[in-house]
């Protein structure tokens, strides 16, 4: 009969031998991030979106919810106690603090009011040139054949007409241009460059092994395009999109100085641009402080789309 104490000493290593693998094993490997968190852990770090971030929300509240910042009206006018009165830098945010314009009225108060129709223009301008190129660009990448070239060829005539000269020529042909009027004629003319984006990288992803497998187990072609082609193929579309926003700001604010695009009595940075040219010897603020509105929105929105381009493009890492 085996003696106890030797089954007792036989045992103990091999408890030891189990255990030793625990002891050893490291934290168990966390889930790997996709691209969004990734790009959203690069971005939290970039001083560059941090501060068009801040400037963004300050102009964005302020075009959707102006009475935060004054209570004066931008249209309340008084040539005789202050036609291009002198900015009080002592008055902040008080009505007279930036001065008055040629007509009386309240710099400061056109600036904060203005901000609506400029920002207005810029972002619905650039969600309808999205929509339409990126389904204009999907279905010429994705279908191919006819559908491609003729879609190609169709984008290639709106790419060649000039961007601002396209948008007078439309705009002239309208009596009242309103906000709606301006944005409709800048999306009838900016979705070529977001079309040709998308176009390339669906023809790229619809190569790839998950695209191939979905086709061979059945899957519909809308499935296809908005499970696996589309979430895939976004990235470079939104860096276009969110680099353009602020063109589209710039190209309204130019339309709206030459006289073409907005007009009293919306209020607008470009139309105040405009009206203030004909001041720039004897009151140069009343044509500078619109001018440096629009030069910073549109700084903001470019400052943007280049951290954004910079966390979704693996190589400007």
């Amino acid at each position: 009969m085996p003696d106890s104490t030797a089954l007792k000493s036989t045992d103990a290593p091999a408890t030891a031998v189990d255990a030793s693998p625990a002891l050893d094993a490291g934290p168990a490997p966390g889930k790997p991030r996709s691209l969004w968190s990734d790009a959203w852990h690069d971005l939290r770090r970039n001083p560059l979106f941090l501060v068009s971030m801040v400037l963004i929300v300050l102009l964005a509240v302020m075009a959707i919810f102006p009475g935060l910042f004054t209570s004066a009206s931008p249209r309340d006018a008084n040539l005789a106690e202050h036609y291009l009165q002198h900015p009080n830098w002592g008055h902040f945010f008080a009505p007279d603090w930036l001065g008055y314009d040629g007509q009386g009225r309240s710099i400061y108060a056109r600036v904060v009011h203005g901000a609506r129709a400029s920002i207005m223009v810029g972002v619905v301008v650039t969600i309808a040139v999205t929509i339409t190129g990126l389904v204009i660009g999907m279905a010429a990448g994705y279908f191919g054949g006819w559908i491609d070239t003729i879609l190609s060829r169709v984008t290639d005539v709106f790419f060649g007409v000039p961007f601002i000269v396209g948008a007078m020529v439309i705009l002239t042909s309208f009596e009242q241009r309103s906000v709606w009027v301006v944005i409709l004629s800048l999306a009838f003319l900016g979705w070529t460059s977001i079309a040709r984006v998308a176009r390339g990288s669906v023809i790229t992803i619809k190569q790839a092994d998950y695209v191939v497998a979905a086709k061979a187990l059945g899957a519909s072609t809308t499935r296809i395009l908005v499970r696996h082609i589309l979430p895939n193929a976004i990235a470079p579309v939104i860096v276009v999109a969110t680099i353009a926003l602020g063109g589209y700001i710039a190209a309204e604010a130019t339309l709206s100085f030459l006289g073409i695009g907005l007009a009293e009595p919306t209020v607008s940075w470009g139309i105040d641009v405009s009206a203030a040219s004909a001041q720039l010897r004897n009151a140069p603020y009343v044509l500078i402080i619109p001018s440096v509105m629009v030069s910073v929105t549109v700084l903001s929105f470019l400052m943007f789309g280049d951290a954004v381009r910079n966390a979704l493009d693996p190589k400007m890492r």
